[in-house]
């Protein structure tokens, strides 16, 4: 039996147009693999995991009141003031679109992916708003978290 390993610092072509792939051993869905092909991860990071723009997600509780329907609630950062929200939803990604729009911000995901990486979750979105189209990541502990994260990206990312 033959075994392969990438590791970050494996400068084999596989990887080299893919940064997630060279840190993480999986591929890009291949829009977003073709848009970042050239970028560094710190790179990648930064444009797509845009955690630090003025959408931020602080709380998040959730809670079931009947079959396959929850309540969720949480604590939005929405550039200087707080706001909570809340939503009825079959799920978080359906939750976190309608407080999102409540907010003025109308993110229509186009496109999902996710990855397990080790024991945490990659979410990859591609995303329309105004007109406008983004690929966004999130990296969690869980499928929601990793989920809500690149959600708040791409909100981050039209934001610019």
């Amino acid at each position: 039996m033959t075994f392969n390993f990438a590791f970050a610092s494996d400068s084999s072509t596989a990887f080299a147009a893919d940064p997630f792939a060279a840190r993480h051993g999986k591929s890009l869905p291949a829009g977003l693999r073709s848009e970042c092909s050239a970028m560094s991860w710190n790179e990648f990071e930064s444009t797509y995991a845009a955690m630090n723009g003025p959408i931020r997600l602080g709380a998040w509780s959730t809670e079931k009141i009947a079959p396959g329907r929850w309540t969720f609630e949480a604590t939005l950062g929405l550039g200087e003031r707080i706001a909570k929200a809340s939503a009825t939803a079959t799920g978080a990604i359906s939750a976190m679109t309608s407080m999102l729009y409540d907010a003025g911000i109308s993110l229509e995901i186009l496109s999902f992916h996710q990855h397990q990486i080790g024991h945490r979750t990659a979410t990859f979105i591609f995303t329309e708003c105004g007109g406008r189209r983004s690929w966004a990541m999130g990296i969690g502990e869980t499928a929601t978290e990793s989920s809500l994260r690149a959600m708040t990206s791409a909100a981050n990312r039209f934001s610019n």
